[in-house]
């Protein structure tokens, strides 16, 4: 049991290191298209959102009931 443990332990070491490793920090036009793409998602969720929750409330009140 105990070795189990420290067999894992290790592994998890070995598999940070290795992570760490290929690991880069990402150049300024990486990071600025990251950025915009996740906005944009972020974005698209909300407004999918706000588009099920006018079909439901529509459905179910018949009127706009958050507004």
């Amino acid at each position: 049991m105990f070795m189990s443990i420290v067999n894992k332990w290790h592994q998890f070491v070995e598999n940070s290191k290795h992570v760490l490793s290929v690991s880069y920090k990402p150049t300024s036009e990486e990071f600025n298209k990251s950025a915009k793409l996740i906005i944009i998602g972020i974005l698209l969720l909300g407004f999918m959102g706000l588009v099920i929750a006018v079909v439901i409330s529509l459905l179910v009140t018949g009127s706009f009931a958050f507004i």
